[in-house]
């Protein structure tokens, strides 16, 4: 059972990108093209807050009218910052990814945020868990294991 350490670890990046919660939603807008990432985490200090998503910026700030620039990431953020812990299996986390209907998962380790996954992530490491499983089991089939 591989755990978020461990798709962390493959994934090689760790790096949190975050803002604060008076940034401006265009800022937001900017960081997550720049950082080519869909959500933001939101802290006041080394707390989290919040996060903004692309969907947040879709459906508070466009869709209702708001000007970007004057608008500010507290505004708009999702302020239940649902976390996973590092030691969690792969699979609790896609279970509250489809549960919350969300994208993205911070991830703490003894309380402090210690990376962000992403649905996206989680997908990578089925996927690779699945071709793996089809290869031994045709292996087995074409009798390659001796037995």
């Amino acid at each position: 059972m591989d755990t978020i350490t461990h798709i962390l670890r493959e994934k090689g990046d760790r790096e949190i990108f975050f803002l604060p919660p008076g940034a401006s939603v265009f800022f937001a807008a900017q960081e997550m093209c720049t950082r080519r990432v869909g959500a933001l985490l939101v802290l006041e200090g080394e707390e989290p807050v919040g996060i903004v998503s692309e969907r947040d910026l879709m459906t508070r700030v466009i869709l209702a009218g708001k000007d970007p620039t004057k608008t500010t990431v507290a505004d708009v953020m999702t302020r239940e910052v649902v976390c996973v812990e590092e030691g969690a299996s792969a699979e609790s986390a896609m279970a509250i990814m489809t549960e919350r209907r969300i994208r993205h998962l911070p991830v703490v380790q003894e309380g402090r945020v210690s990376g962000m996954i992403s649905i996206g992530d989680l997908v990578r490491w089925a996927s690779r868990n699945q071709a793996f499983e089809i290869r031994v089991l045709t292996d087995y089939i074409r009798g390659k294991y001796p037995g």
